[in-house]
This record gives C-alpha cells, structure tokens and sequence, in this order.
C-alpha cells in the first residue's frame, strides 16, 4: 500500500483561484500537474529547467515551474495556458497554425506563456523578433526549427513578417494527413494541439495512477522500476542521482575505413532529443496506451518497450500505472541514430562502417549501392534505423564531400522525394517536391524543422559516451542542439507534383546536412562547427 505524503499548506492563486497546498517538499510543476491538474504544464527535463515546457507566469513573468520549490511561490500569482483568456488563447493558436509554428505540440504552451510575459513587458510596443528568439534560448523546440514559432510571434503581435518565405496556407481538411507522412506516425495539428492537448500519454493516464520510474536494471525489465504514488515520490524512491553534463569531449566511436578516400566522415553519438520524455500508462487487463499519441519524434519512439511493462505492471499493482521516464533515463535508454565512420571516392565506391543496427545496411544501399557497409558493435545506447534518414543521410553527406554527388544536385530519399539545398552566408535555401502537396503551411513547417535539425546535427550537436558505452551528457543543454537566436534564416521552395504524396522532410534533412558539411570544408569528424 502507498501512503501520500504530508506538509504544511502553502496558499496561492493559480488561474484567479485560490488553492490551499499540502507542501511535501515538491515544486510548482508538481503542484500544477498534479492536484490541479494543469495539463498544458509540460514536463520535458523535470528538474533541470533547461527545455522551457513547463513555464507559466509568476505574477506576470515567465519562469519555469519545474524548478520552482512550491514554497517559494507561497501567496504569489500563477498563470497558466487555461488561465489565459479564451480569446487571447484563441489568437495565439490562430498564429501558430497561421505559421506552422506547432508540430507536436508539446512544448507549444511554454512558448506561448513566454510570448505574453514579452509581450507584456511592452505592450506598447511588441519586441522585434530578434528579441523574441533570444527569449526562446529558455526554451527547446525539436520540430519546428524556430522559424516558424518567430513568424507566429509577429503574427500574434501584429508585426511585419520578416522571413524570407511567409506562411504558406493550403488545404487545412489534409494538413493531419501530410503531418502524419512527415512525422512517419499519427499526427494531427490545429489549436488544440497548440493549447497542449496531443493527448500524451503523461496528459491521459486515470488520476488514481500509480508513477512508475526507472531504478538500476534494463528498461524491459518490469522489476527494475521504482513505484509512488506521485512522480516526485516515486523519484526520491529511485534515489537516482538528477542529469548532469560531463568536462569530457565527446569523440566519434568508430575508426574510419583504411584506404585511399576523396572524403572521410566520422559522426558522434547524438540525442534526437523528444520534448516528450518516453512514456506509457495502462490500467489492469487493459490495453497499454504509448508515446505515439501526436508524433513518433522522427522515429525515436516507433519501437518503445515501456507498453508491455507497463501491462505487467498494472496487473501486478491492481491500479493503472503510469511510467513515466525523466530526461536523463530517456538519454540512457532511448534509441539513437547509429555513429559512422566511413571514406568514399569520387566514382560513389567506399566502406562505411556502422554501429550495428537492424535494417541500417538496406536503409543505406537504396540510396547508395555502390558504398559497402560494416556494421560493427560497440558499447553504447541502443541504436534505430527509423530514426530520421538514418544510416542514408550519412551516406548522401559522404558522397557529396567525395564528389560522387554534384554540390546541389537533388536528394532522392527512398520513397522518391527529391529535396536541394543550397548554404551560405545568407542562410539555408531549400527545395523540395514530394508528390501531392495536400497543405504548404504543414509541408512547409515541417521541412524547416528538418533543415533546423540538419544544420544543428552537423554543426553542433554530439553526446559524451565513455568506452563501456555509459552517456555522460545528460542534460537538454548538453545536447548542442542549436538555439533561435544561432539558427540561419531558412527559406523553403515547395514544388508541387501530381504523384501520391511522400515524405519530403526527410529528403531535406539529408540534402541541408549535404551542403552545410560543404559549407563547413568538409571536416572529417562531426560535429564540425
């Protein structure tokens, strides 16, 4: 039997009402999520404070929950997405649909709290959006790259749009069937998804669920997880050490090829980072339900064991469990993209060697035959094929530095969409043609988010992992994923085709990696910025 945790009672106005808390020693976001079920607040790194998803307004200003003491906010002022009002919620989602500033969703409601509380500070006079991208340095945003969530800022403000490439609006009836094509899972978009209700799975579970959390043991191990009653609970329970970032540089696991090449790259381990934490629930004799409720994180989560565990423990307990992994458990065991380390000549032949993964050795000869593949174990986090591009984008890169492929020349993904992209000085150009286009806005924002994650991938993102095959970076700014301030301005040509509609993202993603590695000189080792 799990008994509930008791405190003092700490007094505050969430939303214009005023709650009575029993403070155990936890934090706002525990609070909001918890016995106030606040389920716009998000929990994306809980407690590092590092991806802004759970940032509300305290007395008006932008601060993240998740790292806020309940005591502290004793007699202060909470906002929340729900205690906006109706018709500024409204216009805010307008804006992030209007733009495509909304994928998945998750960390939607953050952003949109930290755009009030800035434009608030001068509501005369809205800030300019330079300003507005150095305030989302609080914030992580892994699928739409930036540009999109800037352009709904100005939208929302009334400022002039100042991207290269407004909105692009098509058939709204179509815009869930072409996010479903790019994000490879069910997806849908509209305002409800910018108001935070993808239905996650951490957003669903019953309210008499018990928290599972990962204590020492593989995740598909149903023995090796940590039950409370709360999240916060069932974390002290863990006696789990929180994330850290490690002093140690981080080094592609893999010795290139032996030979005489026109071009060698070497690529690090990296995090694909979800803003939604792997997660699942079940109640007992049921059905479990996962973490693909809006989007499979570009195939991070496609293959997740937490279901099944889930199963066995909900039968185990008699109640419905929720597990509920933190940032740093996702770090350790989430899938990876496989590290390469490869040498190609100008005539398209070469070795690339690869962490062995299932399906990496065909995702990589539809695009290259000509380059053999070996694939090699080594120590570290479990690798995916599904992850976006995987094992093909490295390829095109490492045939483009050899010259077997022309700087320029289209990108032809597996499924037929062909993308360009061309880096410089002036940012990132992109084209891209995937059959039908069903709705330009969603297209659009979605090749933008690829181009983001390209250009971040290979200037600047890379995980500390020891030779055992221990993660060591474990915090969301460890990551290197690159923030709106450091990103180029992206501008995205959509050609439309009279084809079945295709995945074009994917094909921007490789062909963005392609030309920023060029536009780096070709370093052989990644990240190479």
């Amino acid at each position: 039997m799990f008994l509930m945790e008791r405190g003092e009672i700490v007094r505050l106005v969430v939303d214009g009402i005023e709650v009575e808390i029993d403070d155990d020693g936890g934090t706002l976001l525990d609070v909001l999520r918890g016995p106030l079920g606040r389920r716009s607040v998000k929990d994306g790194c809980s407690p590092q404070g590092q991806c802004g998803c759970c940032t509300v307004l305290v007395d008006g200003q932008p601060r993240v929950s998740c790292v806020t003491p309940l005591r502290r906010v004793a007699g202060r002022v909470i906002t929340t997405l729900e205690g906006l009002a109706d018709e500024e919620v409204d216009a805010w989602a307008e804006a992030f649909c209007t733009a495509g500033g909304s994928q998945c969703g998750f960390c939607t409601p953050g952003i949109v709290l930290r755009f009030v509380g800035l434009r608030d500070s001068a509501p005369e006079s809205p800030p300019a959006r330079d300003r507005a991208a150095r305030a989302l340095n609080a914030h992580l945003c892994r699928c739409t790259g930036w540009q999109t969530v800037l352009d709904a800022w100005e939208l929302a403000t009334g400022v002039e749009l100042t991207t290269t490439s407004g909105p692009n609006l098509g058939d709204s009836e179509s815009a869930n069937r072409r996010a479903t094509i790019e994000g490879r899972s069910s997806q849908v978009v509209g305002p409800d998804v910018v108001r935070g209700r993808g239905g996650f799975a951490t957003d669903t579970a019953p309210d008499d669920h018990l928290v599972a959390v990962p204590g020492n043991g593989p995740w598909e191990d149903p023995d090796a997880w940590v039950i409370g009653n709360t999240l916060a609970e069932a974390r002290r329970r863990s006696g789990k050490v929180q994330g850290r970032r490690t002093t140690s540089g981080a080094e592609p696991p893999l010795e290139a090829p032996a030979g005489d090449w026109d071009a060698v790259l070497r690529t690090c381990w990296v995090e694909p980072a979800p803003l939604e934490t792997e997660a699942a629930w079940c109640l007992p004799g049921g059905d479990p339900v996962g973490p693909l409720a809006n989007g499979g994180a570009f195939g991070a989560k496609l293959n997740s064991p937490l279901l099944a565990v889930a199963r066995v423990l909900a039968d185990r307990h008699g109640r419905p469990v929720l597990m509920a992994p933190s940032r740093e458990d996702t770090v350790r065991h989430g899938a990876k993209r496989p590290p390469v380390a490869g040498g190609a000549r100008r005539d398209g032949t070469g070795v690339l060697r690869v962490a062995r993964t299932s399906g990496i050795t065909e995702a990589v000869s539809l695009v290259a035959p000509s380059l053999e593949v070996v694939e090699v174990d080594i120590a570290g986090p479990p690798t995916s094929s599904a992850l976006r591009a995987a094992g093909w984008a490295e390829a095109v890169v490492l045939l483009t530095g050899a010259g077997a492929l022309e700087v320029g020349e289209s990108v032809c993904s597996p499924e037929g969409a062909e993308a360009t992209a061309v880096v410089d000085q002036d940012g990132i150009r992109v084209t891209v043609q995937c059959g039908q286009v069903l709705n330009g806005t969603v297209l659009r924002s979605y090749c933008i988010g690829a181009a983001h994650m390209a250009w971040s991938w290979i200037t600047s993102e890379s995980l500390s992992v020891d030779h055992m095959g221990m993660v060591h970076d474990l915090t969301v700014r460890s990551f290197g994923v690159v923030g709106a301030p450091e990103t180029p301005r992206i501008s995205v040509e959509v050609i439309p085709g009279d084809g079945e509609p295709v995945n074009g993202s994917d094909a921007v993603f490789a062909a963005v990696a392609a030309a920023t590695w060029l536009h780096l000189g070709a370093p052989p080792d990644l990240p190479g910025g």
